[in-house]
């Protein structure tokens, strides 16, 4: 009797298992369907130039996989009333996933959503192999055949100018290219000019085209791989929507680190639809292959996936290196803690419990910077940040100065469980230079190209309607491909949200000598003319940035933008240097400097 009973409770609980588990795939199948939707109205929105929409629907999607969390957790607690974790009931349920999962098209994004679910469920103590997917079981990806997400084509079956042709048809686009036969000889002669392995007989050749188009911001990209004796020449060929005449090709990619930058940690997510994320990814990666899985998984819109292989990835790092965490280099900020590993090219930063008497904001007002930097479109400017909550770090891995700076600047973010230190809150970015630093050691070419690109920064930031606020040279970084971004969030805001203004010259005696402003200052208020005076007081930094930027320091340059601004202006921003344009189709620009998007 005794063994009946232990049978039908382990039915019982086998069959709860699987009810858990297809409620959660349940949530997942919900979540890839509303992202598939939203994924695939991008080149109709781009066909009708519909720039806004497009914002919009990027910050929409963004939020997807939280809601869809947010929702698969309402049924679990609601139909199941779980309220504590039953060990042998959830290793039932994992198990009852893994087998869900054995053909599914996505097993890695259903195991990550699997995990979140876990997580928000149960404490951190049980954040292990045994109830999450700590290692993927999806890689059988890996040794399955690769599905069909690129189409080859042989240039000698129909000569090299039809076959280019049939490429830029195949997406049959509702609008038509203005010169398309003009465009197609100068990618011709950009290819031969660019990439030596293409030189050889048709009959060597061979293009593989990705068969989705990578839709962001007022861009569609076509992204394939020339096949030659010679080997692999990755490419991508930007697309432009005139909104007049149609469209036209606007710029050839070849060099990896161009492509890199294309697919930087500094831009918006793509729109590329796509049912096979890991295959995609796997070519994305041979295409530029020192970008990390966790990148491109980003990239191309799963930036939870992301996380996830950013994780295993830091895992993999923290069993293969023995060097200490440390705090980073630089001036220490007033709101953030930033420390890192020297051996990792990311920085970790928590919010301190105290800011300086400066700062008037909460730690929630500093989360819901990040958060408007994760939804707005950061036009290559603005590092892209991981949120992660009860992270574990071996306590041997700190400095003993950084153990005691997080202790006495962020306490409440901070326990100990045996042997590990678990942050309860922070934000993982990529490690970049100071420009302070990077300045102080620079020639003067490199002095020219970082204040450069410092104002650029700054005017693309402000027509893609941010102010950065704080325009310190020691809140921006310059990356390992030279491009200055902004990274400290603290103080951005909307520029609706600013009143630019010119500074009253002082007349009196009393006035040119008050030490404090003898004019109204109101909350808002910004005198651009300031910025020589606080972030370029170096005679050489300024002197570079006023060859370049001039008009940054004028209240009225500013006044112009926002009112671009206001009336829905979308700025051109490309992701590519100037130079890789089609010749004929160059905006007409002013702008000394053109080698650094």
């Amino acid at each position: 009797m005794l063994k009946s009973n232990n049978t039908l409770v382990g039915k019982l609980m086998k069959n709860l298992a699987f009810a858990i588990a297809k409620t959660i795939i349940n949530g997942f199948e919900r979540h890839i369907y509303l992202y598939s939707e939203i994924t695939q109205t991008a080149k109709q929105r781009f066909e009708q130039h519909r720039w806004k929409d497009i914002q919009v629907a990027a910050k929409a999607r963004t939020d997807f996989y939280d809601q869809r969390i947010e929702e698969t957790l309402a049924t679990i607690k609601q139909d199941f009333c779980i309220t504590e974790l039953d060990d042998e009931l959830w290793q039932y349920v994992k198990n009852c996933y893994i087998e869900l999962l054995s053909k599914h098209p996505q097993p890695e994004l259903a195991e990550s959503f699997y995990n979140s679910i876990f997580c928000h469920l149960f404490a951190r103590e049980y954040y292990h192999n045994a109830y999450i997917f700590v290692q993927s079981t999806a890689t059988r990806l890996d040794t399955l055949p690769t599905p069909k997400i690129f189409t080859s084509y042989h240039p000698d079956e129909h000569g090299l100018f039809k076959t280019i042709s049939l490429i830029m048809k195949r997406h049959k686009f509702s609008v038509p290219f203005s010169h398309l036969k003009k465009d197609i000889n100068i990618l011709i002669s950009k290819f031969r000019q660019q990439a030596d392995k293409t030189r050889y007989p048709l009959s060597d050749l061979q293009f593989d085209i990705l068969d989705s188009v990578f839709y962001r911001n007022k861009g569609a990209y076509v992204i394939g791989r020339v096949i030659s004796p010679a080997g692999e020449i990755p490419f991508i060929i930007s697309l432009l929507n005139t909104e007049k005449d149609g469209l036209f090709i606007d710029a050839l990619i070849t060099k990896g680190e161009q492509m890199a930058v294309v697919f930087g940690f500094a831009r918006a997510y793509f729109f590329v639809d796509c049912q096979h994320p890991h295959a995609l990814v796997d070519f994305l990666n041979r295409l530029i292959p020192h970008k990390t899985s966790a990148d491109l998984y980003s990239a191309i819109g799963f930036h939870k996936q992301g996380k996830t292989q950013f994780y295993r990835d830091f895992l993999n790092h923290l069993d293969n290196s023995d060097d200490k965490l440390v705090l980073a280099p630089g001036i220490k900020g007033m709101v953030m803690s930033v420390f890192m590993l020297p051996s990792y090219p990311y920085v970790f930063k928590i919010i301190k419990d105290k800011f300086s008497p400066s700062k008037n904001m909460t730690r929630a007002d500093v989360k819901g910077k990040y958060r408007l930097v994760k939804l707005h479109d950061r036009v290559g400017r603005m590092a892209d940040t991981m949120e992660y909550s009860e992270v574990a770090f071996p306590k041997q891995r700190f400095s003993t100065e950084l153990l005691e700076e997080l202790n006495t600047v962020a306490p409440s973010l901070l326990r100990y469980e045996n042997d590990l230190v678990i942050i309860k809150h922070m934000y993982i970015e990529r490690k970049m230079t100071p420009l302070n630093l990077f300045l102080a050691t620079a020639s003067d070419e490199e002095v020219d190209d970082a204040m450069y690109g410092y104002g650029k920064a700054i005017k693309q930031l402000i027509a893609a309607d941010i102010f950065p606020g704080d325009m310190l040279l020691k809140n921006f970084g310059v990356t390992r491909h030279g491009r200055v971004i902004f990274y400290d969030y603290d103080e951005i805001t909307y520029m609706n949200e600013v009143n630019f203004r010119i500074k009253p010259e002082a007349v009196t005696e009393e006035q040119i000598y008050a030490a404090e402003p003898w004019y109204s200052v109101a909350p808002g208020d910004v005198f651009p003319e300031e910025i020589a005076t606080f972030a370029l007081a170096n005679n050489r930094y300024r002197q570079a940035f006023l060859r370049h930027h001039a008009n940054l320091l004028e209240a009225k340059y500013w006044q112009d933008c926002q009112t671009s601004v206001a009336k829905g202006v979308f700025a051109d921003v490309y992701p590519y240097p100037e130079n890789t344009r089609f010749c004929y189709w160059k905006a007409a620009s002013t702008e000394q400097k053109s080698n650094n998007p």
